[in-house]
């Protein structure tokens, strides 16, 4: 019961920021495969979520926080960059590393990008960043040091 509910934890954090995959995952003593795949899995179900309601929520929230703000703001204008320069590509590759799963999926919901584009490019990202991020963290942890920290 208890490794359901650290699976279900580790999923769940992974709907909001993509990183708590890998590191809970390798912290607690999962292999490669099941932190990739609980990474994967949280990452999407957020996607899903929100690419499908994704422009109800977006209305939502403008109707319940419906104050004047900026158009034209800092995190605007990076955004629109990012978006000029690299496309749906760049903001599906950006999604784990800077933005939040939900995050991502909803500018790319703003810009008008089709749904099933939406699910494989985030998936096709998940993935690549699930397993980079594992590897790496897995390689990390076999220092004496943060081995220690542990166990």
């Amino acid at each position: 019961m208890a490794e359901i509910l650290k699976f279900l934890g580790i999923y769940f954090l992974c709907w909001f920021k993509f990183i708590a995959g890998p590191v809970l995952g390798s912290a607690a003593g999962y292999g490669l495969f099941t932190t990739v795949s609980v990474t994967v899995l949280g990452m999407m179900t957020s996607v899903v979520i929100f690419s499908l309601a994704g422009q109800k929520f977006k209305n939502y929230l403008k109707i319940k926080f419906s104050k004047p703000r900026p158009r034209f703001t800092k995190k605007n204008r990076r955004i629109i960059r990012i978006w000029r320069k690299y496309g749906e590509i760049g903001i599906a590759f950006l999604t784990p590393l800077i933005l939040t799963p939900i995050g991502g999926t909803l500018i790319m919901v703003s810009f008008g990008v089709k749904k099933s584009r939406i699910l494989s490019l985030m998936f096709v990202s998940s993935f690549f960043w699930a397993i980079f991020f594992s590897l790496s963290i897995e390689s990390i942890l076999e220092i004496p040091f943060f081995n220690n920290l542990f166990t």
